[in-house]
């Protein structure tokens, strides 16, 4: 949330009730926060609040302070909106603040995360890999149905993309793929139309753009459906579009410890060596940005990889972009990337 937009959310410890009421009335989402100089929370006040305290005798002239909540439920800053989403529904409320300590960054709207402006790309999730690496936990279920904090990988995936206007949704199914259609069915439950491309044999990561019903007018959208990820992809729609590319691939920073002494030598003469160095790359971070042209490339109902359409991509002489996007991203493809997802830390 930009601070411009926070500051119709708050109202100083000075404030009189008609003003709380002016700023509900002006943020149109029946909150208000009250925050100190050095804007941490004090407490919330509702528009029921304000009818509250006006029963009890109150004049709008009085302090807000007086008729604000001081033991209110929020998140600290970094949660998705997912988690958010989770907190609403458990409470039954609309707005959580954001706190970063005590201080003030955001308020989660939940017409917002449920009522995004729409935007017209359509996404596809990769979904159809039995998640070999993950046995014993995908011999019953899909992986990208394996749960993180009570909620499957793969409705955080489509809340995600709701929250950031996306409504139209494919996925991509095999194994075991009856388990989502039934969770998922077509969408509305979840803020969104979704479409199953049903893979009759394993396609690859980009093989089921084929099975796509009607060719898109807009930049797709194309992920697998077993990471946890914050990714703006609003943000990465605006700079594929100023790019001008043919395919946009977010990237990550990655560091891996290598555990030995690195040596290097000339010949049989040492000339330097480097305990256990840390090595920092950049890494594909299994999502795209894809002109609806491309998806025309991939062959229909064969095995089709995205590394082979990066490579159609530069062999054609057509713009491959990166885009950087370094939140907090997890592949969950091995059991110790499910416990780091789970919060059960590496096993």
């Amino acid at each position: 949330m930009r601070e411009a937009d926070l500051r119709r959310f708050v109202i100083p410890a000075s404030a009189t009730i008609r003003d709380a009421i002016a700023a509900i009335n002006d943020n149109y989402s029946e909150i208000v926060i009250v925050v100190d100089e050095f804007q941490n929370a004090l407490g919330v006040i509702t528009d029921g609040d304000v009818r509250r305290g006006l029963l009890r005798g109150l004049s709008l002239q009085d302090a807000a302070t007086g008729i604000m909540t001081r033991d209110f439920t929020s998140v600290p800053a970094g949660t998705d909106r997912a988690a958010a989403l989770d907190v609403m529904k458990a409470l039954v409320i609309r707005q959580l603040p954001i706190l970063d300590g005590a201080r003030l960054v955001g308020v989660h709207l939940l017409a917002e995360i449920l009522g995004a402006v729409p935007k017209p790309n359509r996404a596809v999730i990769m979904a159809g890999g039995k998640g070999v690496r993950l046995r014993p936990y995908t011999e019953s279920r899909p992986k990208p149905m394996l749960p993180v904090a009570g909620r499957p990988i793969l409705e955080r995936i489509v809340l995600h993309l709701v929250g950031h206007g996306i409504r139209d949704v494919s996925i991509a199914i095999n194994y075991l793929g009856e388990q989502i259609r039934e969770y998922f069915g077509d969408g509305s439950s979840f803020g969104c139309k979704i479409e199953y491309l049903q893979e009759d044999r394993e396609l690859g990561t980009a093989g089921a753009l084929s099975l796509i019903s009607s060719p898109p007018d807009e930049p797709v959208i194309v992920m697998n459906g077993d990471q946890i990820t914050r990714i703006d992809f609003g943000a990465m729609l605006d700079f594929h579009k100023t790019e001008q590319a043919s395919m946009t691939m977010a990237v990550g920073h990655y560091q891996h410890e290598i555990p030995f002494g690195v040596v290097e030598a000339e010949g049989t003469q040492l000339v330097g060596m480097e305990e256990k160095p840390t090595i920092q790359t950049m890494i594909n971070r299994g999502i795209y940005v894809l002109e609806p042209s491309l998806l025309a490339a991939v062959p229909r109902d064969e095995f089709f990889t995205m590394v082979d359409l990066v490579d159609l991509c530069r062999d054609r002489q057509r713009r491959v972009s990166v885009f950087l996007a370094d939140d907090d991203w997890i592949d969950v493809g091995r059991p110790s990337d499910l416990a780091l997802a789970q919060g059960r830390g590496s096993s």
